[in-house]
């Protein structure tokens, strides 16, 4: 087995997305609706995805969320069909939690560093090999890893969750981010032991950097996901997933805040500060090489053009083997049950 399951900069894909001009956007948006409506089906999109698509589904009906929303929403939604943006193992939770509906995405190419970095075959045999620990996964994991493991999890509750469990006196193996892993051990002091991945994205910020550009802007606040490096978490005025930087966002009183996140979000930023200033954490430093520089390839990949073509088409749809889905389901309904704050 490796030793470290972070993607080398070989493995990360460069993807240039179209340019379209504005009547061609609004022309493939008209018909993202009418096809919409056709087929009894809503746009769920996550909030790193293209600004038009993040529109379209809140104009649709749909929802703008985290992974774990995107799925309860398409369960909770009275559609048959469910259209995904994003990457692939959010695809897969909302198949999981809605079996009996279709679940369509723009493509079935857009993949997750983390999920990438988790093998299922290497990960079983990890954990065979620490039988006396609870296993707990990110939701950034294919159907396969979530289906052997014992809770489920998103940075939202994670921490929570292994709070919980560690005052239990249950040891941890988590996986698969090492950062988000570190995290939730430091707040919590869990017994934990760890997988080697990383999210590409949120790996890239650097302390050096982020400091550099603080000086100059030394009224603004920072916000940071847990996904990122220790020395990049530890100058933050809030760390959070993305809802909860949302939130902060609205409860900070800075003017101006350094994001260290995927930019796509700032698209949501804007519209719920637009009197505010966002400015993106910076991802060059001593030694650094940038293999994403913040933006995600695969998020990249959802746009207006393969959009409209899955919804003619009626193809790129997500399938979950039943059983694996059902045995994934149980870690997933754990975390749907446990007590909200």
């Amino acid at each position: 087995m490796r030793t470290d399951y972070s993607l080398a900069p070989a493995e990360v894909p460069v993807h240039e997305p179209a340019v379209l001009s504005d009547t061609q956007r609004a022309l493939r948006k008209d018909e993202i609706r009418d096809r919409l409506d056709a087929l009894d089906a809503v746009l769920v999109a996550h909030y790193y995805v293209d600004g038009d698509i993040q529109d379209l589904a809140l104009e649709t009906g749909g929802c703008v969320s985290d992974s774990l929303e995107m799925a309860r929403f398409g369960r909770d939604h009275p559609a048959s069909t469910l259209i995904v943006s994003g990457v692939r193992f959010m695809g897969e939770t909302a198949k999981i939690l809605s079996p009996e509906k279709r679940v369509l995405m723009p493509t079935l190419e857009a993949e997750c560093s983390l999920d990438i970095g988790c093998p299922p075959d290497e990960f079983e045999a990890f954990a065979a090999e620490h039988p006396d620990r609870t296993v707990v996964v990110y939701a950034n994991t294919s159907a396969r890893v979530k289906a052997m493991s014992d809770w489920v999890v998103t940075s939202s509750v994670g921490l929570r969750i292994v709070e919980h469990l560690a005052a239990r006196g249950e040891k941890i193996l988590w996986a698969p981010d090492k950062h988000l892993g570190a995290y939730i051990e430091q707040q919590t002091g869990a017994d934990m032991l760890h997988w080697t991945g990383a999210c590409v994205v949120h790996e890239e910020f650097k302390f050096q950097a982020l400091m550099d550009l603080k000086n100059v802007y030394a009224d603004a606040g920072v916000l940071v996901h847990p996904e990122s490096p220790a020395a990049v978490i530890g100058i933050a005025d809030r760390v959070g997933s993305t809802s909860q930087i949302l939130q902060a966002s609205l409860e900070l009183p800075n003017d101006t805040l350094i994001v260290a996140t995927d930019p796509r979000l700032f698209h949501q930023f804007r519209r719920r500060s637009p009197h505010k200033r966002f400015i993106e954490a910076p991802t060059a430093g001593d030694g650094a090489t940038c293999r994403s520089c913040a933006h995600c390839p695969w998020m990249a990949m959802n746009e207006l053009d393969n959009l409209a073509q899955t919804l003619d088409r009626l193809d790129n749809e997500v399938l979950v083997d039943p059983e694996i889905g059902r045995l994934a389901m149980i870690p997933l309904q754990r975390m749907l049950d446990f007590p909200k704050p």
